[in-house]
Protein backbone atom coordinates (compact mmCIF):
# COMPACT_ATOMS: atom_id res chain seq x y z
CA UNK A 1 0.00 0.00 0.00
CA UNK A 2 0.91 3.38 -1.26
CA UNK A 3 1.17 5.92 1.73
CA UNK A 4 3.30 8.88 -0.39
CA UNK A 5 1.78 11.59 0.95
CA UNK A 6 1.23 13.71 -2.47
CA UNK A 7 3.69 16.80 -3.35
CA UNK A 8 2.13 20.61 -3.94
CA UNK A 9 2.95 21.43 -7.52
CA UNK A 10 3.84 24.86 -8.35
CA UNK A 11 3.18 26.50 -12.01
CA UNK A 12 4.18 29.93 -13.34
CA UNK A 13 2.00 31.66 -15.59
CA UNK A 14 2.82 33.45 -18.25
CA UNK A 15 0.68 36.44 -18.65
CA UNK A 16 1.81 38.98 -21.06
CA UNK A 17 4.31 41.99 -20.83
CA UNK A 18 3.82 45.52 -19.70
CA UNK A 19 5.97 48.49 -20.81
CA UNK A 20 6.78 51.80 -18.53
CA UNK A 21 9.20 54.61 -18.19
CA UNK A 22 12.06 52.94 -15.80
CA UNK A 23 11.85 55.51 -13.44
CA UNK A 24 8.02 54.17 -12.20
CA UNK A 25 10.14 51.20 -11.68
CA UNK A 26 13.65 52.47 -9.94
CA UNK A 27 13.03 56.48 -9.38
CA UNK A 28 15.61 58.78 -10.35
CA UNK A 29 17.62 56.13 -11.95
CA UNK A 30 18.90 58.32 -14.70
CA UNK A 31 18.78 61.79 -12.92
CA UNK A 32 19.64 64.80 -15.35
CA UNK A 33 23.44 66.37 -14.45
CA UNK A 34 25.18 69.60 -15.19
CA UNK A 35 26.92 67.87 -17.88
CA UNK A 36 23.98 65.94 -19.39
CA UNK A 37 20.70 68.35 -18.74
CA UNK A 38 18.46 66.65 -20.82
CA UNK A 39 19.33 62.63 -20.30
CA UNK A 40 16.23 60.65 -22.25
CA UNK A 41 13.47 58.28 -20.81
CA UNK A 42 13.60 54.75 -21.14
CA UNK A 43 10.90 52.43 -21.41
CA UNK A 44 11.45 49.13 -19.97
CA UNK A 45 9.26 45.86 -20.80
CA UNK A 46 8.68 43.66 -18.00
CA UNK A 47 6.82 40.43 -17.70
CA UNK A 48 3.53 40.09 -15.77
CA UNK A 49 2.83 36.37 -14.35
CA UNK A 50 0.73 34.39 -12.04
CA UNK A 51 1.44 31.58 -9.88
CA UNK A 52 -1.01 28.35 -9.08
CA UNK A 53 0.09 25.77 -6.29
CA UNK A 54 -1.45 22.90 -6.56
CA UNK A 55 -1.63 21.57 -3.33
CA UNK A 56 -2.85 18.18 -1.90
CA UNK A 57 -4.90 20.51 0.89
CA UNK A 58 -6.21 22.92 -2.03
CA UNK A 59 -5.44 24.94 -5.07
CA UNK A 60 -3.82 28.49 -4.57
CA UNK A 61 -3.47 31.41 -6.73
CA UNK A 62 -1.01 33.91 -6.30
CA UNK A 63 -2.38 37.27 -8.09
CA UNK A 64 -4.62 37.50 -11.01
CA UNK A 65 -2.12 39.59 -13.78
CA UNK A 66 -4.40 41.86 -15.57
CA UNK A 67 -8.26 41.61 -16.75
CA UNK A 68 -8.13 40.80 -20.26
CA UNK A 69 -10.53 43.64 -21.07
CA UNK A 70 -8.22 45.91 -20.19
CA UNK A 71 -7.03 47.70 -23.27
CA UNK A 72 -8.02 49.19 -26.13
CA UNK A 73 -10.98 51.80 -27.28
CA UNK A 74 -13.56 50.08 -24.57
CA UNK A 75 -11.23 48.83 -22.44
CA UNK A 76 -11.49 49.38 -18.72
CA UNK A 77 -8.14 51.21 -18.12
CA UNK A 78 -8.17 54.45 -19.06
CA UNK A 79 -6.96 56.00 -21.97
CA UNK A 80 -3.89 57.47 -20.17
CA UNK A 81 -3.48 54.21 -18.01
CA UNK A 82 -3.02 52.45 -21.26
CA UNK A 83 -0.68 54.99 -22.39
CA UNK A 84 1.78 54.93 -19.48
CA UNK A 85 1.64 51.13 -19.15
CA UNK A 86 0.58 49.91 -21.81
CA UNK A 87 -0.06 45.49 -21.81
CA UNK A 88 0.39 43.50 -24.82
CA UNK A 89 -0.63 39.65 -24.32
CA UNK A 90 -2.10 36.85 -26.83
CA UNK A 91 -5.25 35.03 -25.55
CA UNK A 92 -2.72 32.01 -24.76
CA UNK A 93 -1.47 34.27 -21.82
CA UNK A 94 -5.05 35.67 -20.51
CA UNK A 95 -4.88 33.80 -16.70
CA UNK A 96 -8.40 31.80 -17.67
CA UNK A 97 -6.67 30.12 -20.85
CA UNK A 98 -3.28 29.43 -18.60
CA UNK A 99 -5.53 27.90 -16.02
CA UNK A 100 -7.46 26.11 -18.48
CA UNK A 101 -4.29 24.52 -20.08
CA UNK A 102 -3.61 23.04 -17.01
CA UNK A 103 -7.46 21.73 -16.52
CA UNK A 104 -7.94 24.10 -13.70
CA UNK A 105 -11.20 25.66 -13.68
CA UNK A 106 -12.08 29.47 -11.49
CA UNK A 107 -14.47 27.47 -9.16
CA UNK A 108 -11.74 24.84 -8.31
CA UNK A 109 -9.53 27.57 -6.58
CA UNK A 110 -9.63 27.35 -2.87
CA UNK A 111 -7.54 30.56 -1.94
CA UNK A 112 -6.55 33.69 -4.24
CA UNK A 113 -3.74 35.94 -2.26
CA UNK A 114 -3.63 39.27 -3.66
CA UNK A 115 -0.44 41.11 -3.15
CA UNK A 116 -2.33 44.28 -3.45
CA UNK A 117 -4.82 45.07 -5.78
CA UNK A 118 -3.00 47.16 -8.62
CA UNK A 119 -4.09 46.51 -12.52
CA UNK A 120 -1.61 44.40 -13.41
CA UNK A 121 -1.66 41.98 -10.22
CA UNK A 122 -5.66 41.45 -9.56
CA UNK A 123 -7.44 42.07 -13.02
CA UNK A 124 -9.33 38.86 -12.69
CA UNK A 125 -10.25 38.66 -9.05
CA UNK A 126 -13.76 38.55 -10.39
CA UNK A 127 -13.54 35.31 -11.83
CA UNK A 128 -12.79 33.51 -8.06
CA UNK A 129 -16.50 33.57 -7.12
CA UNK A 130 -15.89 30.61 -4.77
CA UNK A 131 -12.29 31.16 -3.32
CA UNK A 132 -11.22 32.79 -0.52
CA UNK A 133 -9.69 36.10 -1.45
CA UNK A 134 -6.87 37.42 0.89
CA UNK A 135 -6.04 41.08 0.80
CA UNK A 136 -4.54 43.37 3.20
CA UNK A 137 -7.17 44.86 5.14
CA UNK A 138 -5.41 48.61 4.40
CA UNK A 139 -5.29 47.84 0.67
CA UNK A 140 -8.97 46.50 0.51
CA UNK A 141 -9.67 49.57 1.99
CA UNK A 142 -8.45 52.05 -0.28
CA UNK A 143 -9.43 50.27 -2.97
CA UNK A 144 -12.62 51.00 -1.93
CA UNK A 145 -12.08 54.25 -1.42
CA UNK A 146 -10.56 54.81 -5.09
CA UNK A 147 -14.54 53.23 -6.47
CA UNK A 148 -16.28 55.11 -3.94
CA UNK A 149 -14.39 58.40 -5.09
CA UNK A 150 -15.48 57.43 -8.26
CA UNK A 151 -11.01 58.06 -9.99
CA UNK A 152 -11.05 56.24 -13.24
CA UNK A 153 -7.21 56.78 -13.51
CA UNK A 154 -4.69 55.08 -12.35
CA UNK A 155 -3.15 51.60 -10.41
CA UNK A 156 -6.66 50.94 -9.31
CA UNK A 157 -9.29 49.88 -12.02
CA UNK A 158 -12.41 51.35 -11.35
CA UNK A 159 -14.48 48.84 -13.53
CA UNK A 160 -12.05 45.77 -11.67
CA UNK A 161 -13.60 46.94 -8.35
CA UNK A 162 -17.09 47.05 -9.26
CA UNK A 163 -17.19 43.45 -11.17
CA UNK A 164 -15.57 42.49 -7.31
CA UNK A 165 -18.12 44.07 -6.08
CA UNK A 166 -21.06 42.57 -8.60
CA UNK A 167 -19.95 38.69 -8.30
CA UNK A 168 -20.08 38.98 -4.15
CA UNK A 169 -16.51 38.02 -3.64
CA UNK A 170 -15.42 36.50 -0.75
CA UNK A 171 -12.89 38.53 1.18
CA UNK A 172 -10.42 37.39 4.02
CA UNK A 173 -8.60 40.29 5.18
CA UNK A 174 -5.50 40.66 6.88
CA UNK A 175 -4.97 43.03 9.62
CA UNK A 176 -1.81 45.26 10.30
CA UNK A 177 -0.78 42.84 13.13
CA UNK A 178 -1.54 39.55 11.59
CA UNK A 179 1.66 37.65 9.94
CA UNK A 180 2.59 34.36 8.96
CA UNK A 181 -0.83 33.27 8.42
CA UNK A 182 -0.59 29.23 7.32
CA UNK A 183 -2.82 28.33 3.95
CA UNK A 184 -1.31 25.01 3.83
CA UNK A 185 1.11 22.59 4.62
CA UNK A 186 4.46 24.57 3.84
CA UNK A 187 2.72 27.35 2.27
CA UNK A 188 2.11 30.63 4.62
CA UNK A 189 1.12 34.48 4.18
CA UNK A 190 3.93 37.06 5.04
CA UNK A 191 2.37 40.65 5.73
CA UNK A 192 4.97 43.10 4.27
CA UNK A 193 2.29 46.08 5.18
CA UNK A 194 2.81 49.49 3.49
CA UNK A 195 5.21 50.25 0.79
CA UNK A 196 4.63 50.23 -2.63
CA UNK A 197 1.51 50.09 -2.06
CA UNK A 198 -1.08 50.49 1.21
CA UNK A 199 -0.64 46.91 2.01
CA UNK A 200 1.67 44.64 0.46
CA UNK A 201 1.49 40.51 0.62
CA UNK A 202 3.73 37.86 -0.22
CA UNK A 203 3.90 34.02 -0.26
CA UNK A 204 6.52 31.54 1.66
CA UNK A 205 6.00 28.05 0.02
CA UNK A 206 8.02 25.17 1.17
CA UNK A 207 8.98 22.79 -1.58
CA UNK A 208 10.49 18.98 -0.84
CA UNK A 209 12.79 19.22 -4.33
CA UNK A 210 13.04 22.54 -5.67
CA UNK A 211 13.46 24.05 -1.92
CA UNK A 212 11.97 27.86 -0.50
CA UNK A 213 10.73 30.47 -2.13
CA UNK A 214 9.54 33.35 -1.04
CA UNK A 215 7.09 35.50 -3.87
CA UNK A 216 7.54 38.98 -3.29
CA UNK A 217 5.59 40.31 -5.92
CA UNK A 218 6.46 44.03 -6.19
CA UNK A 219 7.45 44.39 -2.66
CA UNK A 220 10.68 43.75 -4.68
CA UNK A 221 10.26 44.68 -8.13
CA UNK A 222 13.68 43.45 -10.29
CA UNK A 223 16.62 42.56 -8.83
CA UNK A 224 17.71 45.94 -9.13
CA UNK A 225 15.15 47.15 -6.69
CA UNK A 226 16.73 44.74 -4.22
CA UNK A 227 19.83 45.73 -4.34
CA UNK A 228 22.00 46.28 -1.90
CA UNK A 229 21.51 48.99 -1.85
CA UNK A 230 17.92 49.48 -2.06
CA UNK A 231 16.26 51.28 -5.04
CA UNK A 232 12.63 52.17 -4.47
CA UNK A 233 10.86 52.83 -7.51
CA UNK A 234 8.28 55.29 -8.44
CA UNK A 235 5.40 54.02 -7.55
CA UNK A 236 5.06 53.83 -4.10
CA UNK A 237 2.87 54.99 -1.06
CA UNK A 238 5.30 54.33 2.04
CA UNK A 239 9.28 54.63 1.37
CA UNK A 240 10.18 53.76 4.75
CA UNK A 241 7.84 51.01 4.48
CA UNK A 242 9.33 50.18 1.57
CA UNK A 243 12.52 49.42 2.26
CA UNK A 244 12.11 47.89 5.74
CA UNK A 245 10.26 45.25 3.77
CA UNK A 246 13.00 44.87 1.64
CA UNK A 247 15.25 44.16 4.31
CA UNK A 248 13.01 41.48 5.96
CA UNK A 249 12.87 39.79 2.93
CA UNK A 250 16.14 39.78 2.85
CA UNK A 251 16.59 38.91 6.71
CA UNK A 252 13.97 35.64 5.48
CA UNK A 253 15.99 34.43 2.54
CA UNK A 254 18.76 34.06 4.36
CA UNK A 255 16.95 32.16 7.56
CA UNK A 256 15.33 29.89 5.26
CA UNK A 257 17.57 29.63 2.33
CA UNK A 258 14.44 31.04 0.18
CA UNK A 259 14.79 32.13 -3.66
CA UNK A 260 13.64 35.89 -3.92
CA UNK A 261 11.14 36.17 -6.52
CA UNK A 262 9.88 39.42 -8.21
CA UNK A 263 7.69 41.34 -9.11
CA UNK A 264 8.79 41.95 -12.68
CA UNK A 265 12.23 41.06 -13.53
CA UNK A 266 12.61 40.20 -16.93
CA UNK A 267 16.02 38.00 -16.44
CA UNK A 268 14.71 36.17 -13.68
CA UNK A 269 11.54 35.54 -15.74
CA UNK A 270 13.62 34.20 -18.35
CA UNK A 271 14.93 31.66 -15.75
CA UNK A 272 11.89 30.13 -14.37
CA UNK A 273 10.38 27.05 -15.57
CA UNK A 274 6.55 27.94 -17.41
CA UNK A 275 3.23 26.50 -16.55
CA UNK A 276 3.48 24.97 -20.17
CA UNK A 277 6.56 23.34 -19.57
CA UNK A 278 6.34 22.17 -16.44
CA UNK A 279 6.52 22.93 -12.81
CA UNK A 280 8.51 22.71 -9.40
CA UNK A 281 7.97 20.51 -6.77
Amino acid sequence: MNTMKPHPKLYVMDNGRMRMDKNWMIAMHNPATAEEPNRPNEMVEFPIYTVLIDHPEGKILFDTSCNPNSMGPSGRWAEVTQSQFPWTANEECYLHNRLEQLRVRPEDIRYVIASHLHLDHAGCLEMFTNATIVVHEDEFHGALEVYARNQKAGAYIWADIDAWIRNNLQWRTIKRHEDNLVLADGVRVLNFGSGHAWGMLGLYVQLPEKGNIILASDAIYTKESYGPPVKPPGIIYDSVGFVRTVERIRALANEYKADVWFGHDAEQFATLRKSDEGYYE
